[in-house]
């Protein structure tokens, strides 16, 4: 467990090998809670102890590491230096929500499919371009195993028990718990865009999916509603009509959004993170910044940095 781990992806896997011992009539899974220290604070500020330290590990255990905000402090050296130690001696290693990110730092998942909360998604690109990062709600390779965080944790595990006891101890598991749609690792994380928005319109969601996909190098207006198979006009008005602002806006909005996590997550220079959302220009980079969120890149990254300090 990190500091600040997120409870939800941490007890769905814990309550899932529980039900699953419970299912079985006997002891199949066992499980240790380790951490650097004797208790940790989760992100809601529940503290569980911890019942063993880093220590050496069976050859056929399994690491699975659980993050949550402020994943960066959290991966100390020690962390890092014994999870390579254990991956060495044939652990399988996983990460649960941001626990990822750890694995990541500590070169476990290079060349590896792998995925993380969709808010580190864009952080976790940017820093670690060797891993085949993807959207889905769990991801396994080999002995790499990471999920998305919240109940993904649930769906990994009922993939696990599934794969080592058979379907049926895993769909009695998820009966118990009342988890009447199991979801694969062809899933994704998130809502589709018209949910997500409220907005069913096709072609407006078509436009704003290019949107998203297409932040380092924005599109004009005009191509945007060109693909779209209408004018500028034409969507302008849907612009209006259901996001209450104009395309220009709406854009300028998924980009900044984006360097915001940058900035929160990463050490990218602000010069770098904002060629990375489309601004050529530092200063107009700064400028539309403080329009939004009434302070600057730089005031942003310094008050997170002593937060994190804290």
């Amino acid at each position: 467990m990190l500091p600040g781990f997120t409870m939800l992806a941490f007890s769905c896997a814990i309550e899932a090998l529980r039900v699953a011992n419970r299912m079985a009539g006997h002891e199949i899974y066992r499980w240790e809670i380790a951490a650097e220290s004797d208790e940790v604070a989760c992100s809601n500020g529940v503290t569980i102890r911890a019942t063993c330290d880093l220590d050496e590990l069976e050859r056929d255990d399994t690491v699975l590491v659980c993050g949550g905000l402020d994943v960066q402090r959290g991966s100390t050296r020690r962390m890092v230096n014994w999870l390579r130690r254990e991956a060495r001696r044939g652990a399988a290693m996983g990460g649960l929500c941001t626990g990822s990110y750890t694995l990541a730092r500590a070169g476990l998942l290079d060349g590896k499919r792998a995925t993380i909360h969709w808010e580190y998604h864009d952080s976790f690109a940017e820093e670690f371009e060797e891993v085949l990062l993807t959207k889905g709600i769990f991801a396994v390779d080999g002995g790499r195993m990471t999920t998305a965080g919240g109940t993904s944790s649930l769906d990994l595990m009922l993939q696990l028990i599934a794969d080592a006891h058979g379907e049926d101890l895993a769909n009695a598991v998820a009966d118990q718990l009342i988890y009447s749609s199991i979801r694969t690792d062809q899933d994704t994380q998130r809502l589709s865009t018209p949910t997500r928005i409220g907005v069913r319109h096709p072609k407006l969601s078509s436009v704003i999916k290019a949107m998203e996909q297409a932040i380092e190098d924005p599109i004009s207006p005009a191509v945007l509603a060109q693909d779209a198979g209408m004018s500028t006009r034409q969507l302008e008005r849907l612009f209006r009509r259901y996001l209450n602002r104009s395309p220009k806006r709406y854009y300028m909005e998924l980009r900044l959004g984006r360097a915001r996590n940058l900035l929160m997550q990463t050490e990218m220079s602000v010069i770098n993170v904002a060629l990375a959302c489309g601004f050529t220009s530092p200063s107009h980079f700064s400028k539309c910044y403080r329009s939004h969120y009434g302070t600057t890149p730089y005031r942003e990254r310094g008050s997170h940095g002593a937060r994190a300090a804290l």
